[in-house]
């Protein structure tokens, strides 16, 4: 977690967790404390994306 940070203005992410198996985040979010931008975890994988880049 220390080196991801928010691909928008580069702020530090807040990890919430909804799924976990085995020590992995299946389902969850990252949010930046800065710039409150969400970024979707599923199926273990985060989706960082830009939010005008995501489909």
């Amino acid at each position: 977690m220390d080196i991801l940070v928010c691909p928008v203005c580069k702020g530090d992410l807040k990890l919430r967790v909804d799924t976990e198996e085995a020590d992995e985040v299946v389902t969850g979010a990252l949010t930046c404390e800065s710039c409150n931008e969400v970024y979707p975890i599923e199926d273990a994988i985060p989706n960082l994306l830009p939010p005008d880049m995501r489909g």
